[in-house]
């Protein structure tokens, strides 16, 4: 009997290992099916933007920069670079400073409606942009800040700042509040705790929400489009108007932007994450 019921156990337990080792095939099947797309989607796109043409084989007749060149000049690349970088860091640092005082309120204050409030600031991240982008691009112009710099500003600070907060607001809660008390009892005014004590322990979470924000600022497309003018545009809408406005343009120029466009991204995440690793941050505040 005994042993019948270890031979039943034996084959339990090897009809768990053979699912488990199954699932986890089928789990790297997919990943390594939606990696490969991506790389080619990605691989189409560069080799398109060095091709002279490329109609109907594996590979283009030949190669060459010059719709880089074309692009950058035709697009006026430079100053939609800098922009692009303005709004982007401005973004992070505006962001950071409203969001921070915030998320400590939240993170220390208990008060009516506090749970109305967070669920408030969640409202502009989970809803469509477009959907509070157009009045508040109505406003902006109201305003005759359409067009303008400050107005592609603003509107980039509308789904940044409710980030911070919320992304914040858990890591300052992390923070014992009897370091502030013993700061207080030692002599310490406000300003100085927040500068001496809460500044340094904060530094982890602000360089992890400041590198998020900038990722997804440099990506937003929709409220910088509806505000943005002809000296006002972020890269990314830039290259929307490569590709639907009016007029007739080489494939491979489109391509070209959008490869300028990727690379941009690139660099600024691989720049912010040789000096941030927010995986690393959570680890440190505990």
């Amino acid at each position: 009997m005994a042993t019948l019921q270890g031979a039943g156990a034996h084959r339990i337990g090897m009809g768990r290992i053979r699912r488990a080792l199954s699932l986890r095939w089928v789990v790297w099947v997919i990943a390594g099916l939606f990696f490969l797309n991506l790389f080619g989607v990605i691989a189409v796109v560069v080799a398109n933007s060095f091709a002279t043409h490329w109609f109907g084989t594996w590979l283009p007749a030949g190669w060459t920069f010059k719709y880089y060149a074309e692009a950058w000049q035709n697009y006026q690349l430079s100053g939609i670079l800098v922009v692009t970088l303005e709004v982007a860091f401005a973004a992070v640092v505006v962001s950071l400073l409203i969001g921070t005082p915030a998320a400590y309120v939240l993170a220390r204050r208990d008060f009516p409606g506090k749970r109305l409030m967070m669920l408030a600031f969640l409202l502009p991240i989970m809803v469509p942009p477009i959907t509070y982008g157009i009045p508040l691009a109505t406003l902006l112009y109201k305003l005759h800040l359409g067009g303008t710099l400050t107005g592609v500003l603003i509107a980039n600070l509308v789904p940044p700042v409710p980030f911070v907060i919320l992304v914040m607001t858990p890591f300052i809660e992390q923070i014992d509040p009897r370091i502030e008390a013993a700061a207080r009892m030692c002599g310490a005014k406000t300003w100085q705790v927040f500068a001496r004590v809460l500044a340094p322990l904060l530094v982890p979470g602000l360089l992890a929400a400041g590198l998020l924000v900038l990722i997804q600022t440099v990506a937003l497309f929709e409220l910088s489009f509806l505000v943005s003018g002809p000296g006002s545009q972020t890269l990314v809408v830039a290259l929307y108007y490569a590709v639907f406005a009016s007029g007739i343009r080489p494939a491979q120029m489109i391509s070209a932007m959008a490869v300028i466009y990727m690379l941009t991204t690139l660099v600024v995440l691989v720049a912010t994450l040789r000096y941030v690793s927010p995986t690393q941050m959570v680890g440190r505040v505990r």
